[in-house]
């Protein structure tokens, strides 16, 4: 089996190891805007081959992990090109716009729209691992467009990797992502662009920041390239969320101001609840 990588970053180059590790006699071929990145895959084994676009026919998968504006630009032409019993699968954290995309298209049977949760901070070729999808979500939309045969291979696949499936609406997904991880890279962001314009004294900064600190900003080492386009495709749900956000400072904002500290404190315990919410979640992942 031939496998195509196009995007040999995080994701890419651990759907790569992944397919290394899971499928037996696979030949991986991959394909970068970065020259450096190809070259570094083949070097760390990720890779058994360069990809070019002549040998897009040749591949029985195709996988999209790429920033999600370049996917809606180069899609259709891969598309065009796969012989007909191959997938196309993309991995990008907007589902709707590519969904719409291709949905006329003539091999529109052949694409599987998919979003798995997992990453890091941390990008390019040497961060990819073969367990990063281990017990993480993998969402997948539209799978009544795709060919029962080349779903059925995908969802091996996937499960073999420990993945846990869920099918949604692709708009519904681009909904409840905004929420659950759009807004968070947003908060991460901004706090360490607050930080960084106000406390000018560096090392101050690093001398005082603790585990907390760390954690909240960790996603504001995540790459621009990579997330412009996301906010960019989802602006809609995010600028829904961002009002809810933005209220809700506004309101803590004149607790704080008025010395409503009782109020504070209700607000902050009510909150607390979202610990039961996620024990809950960690449960029912761990007993799948």
């Amino acid at each position: 089996m031939k496998i195509g990588i196009i995007g040999l970053g995080l994701i890419g180059g651990s759907f790569a190891l992944a397919a290394k590790k899971y499928i037996n006699g696979v030949s991986l071929y991959g394909q970068d805007y970065n020259p450096e990145n190809l070259t570094e895959a083949l070097q760390l084994g990720i890779l058994d081959y360069s990809l070019e676009v002549q040998d897009y026919a040749m591949m029985d998968i195709i996988v999209l992990a790429i920033p999600v504006d370049a996917s809606l630009g180069i899609g259709i032409s891969i598309l065009d090109q796969i012989n007909d019993n191959a997938l196309l699968m993309d991995v990008g954290s907007t589902k709707a716009a590519i969904c719409k995309k291709f949905e006329l298209h003539p091999k529109r049977n052949q694409f599987l729209a998919t979003h798995p949760i997992a990453g890091t901070e941390f990008s390019g070729p040497s961060a990819a691992f073969a367990e990063l999808f281990v017990d993480q979500t993998q969402i997948l939309c539209e799978t009544n467009k795709t060919r029962p045969d080349l779903l059925e291979w995908a969802v091996h696949w996937f499960r073999n990797m420990n993945m846990k499936l869920h099918e949604m609406d692709a708009e519904a997904h681009d909904k409840h992502i905004a929420y659950v991880s759009h807004i968070s890279h947003i908060s991460s962001f901004m706090l360490g662009k607050t930080v960084m314009e106000k406390e000018k004294d560096e090392r101050a900064i690093f001398d005082m920041a603790g585990s907390g600190f760390a954690s909240t900003v960790r996603l504001a080492k995540s790459s621009p390239d990579m997330w412009t386009p996301i906010f960019k495709q989802n602006k809609e749900n995010i600028l829904e969320v961002l009002r809810e956000y933005i209220t809700n400072l506004e309101d803590f904002e004149r607790l704080l101001m008025s010395d409503d500290y009782d109020q504070l404190f209700e607000q902050m315990k009510s909150t607390n609840a979202i610990k039961t919410i996620l024990a809950g979640i960690n449960e029912k992942n761990t007993t799948k």
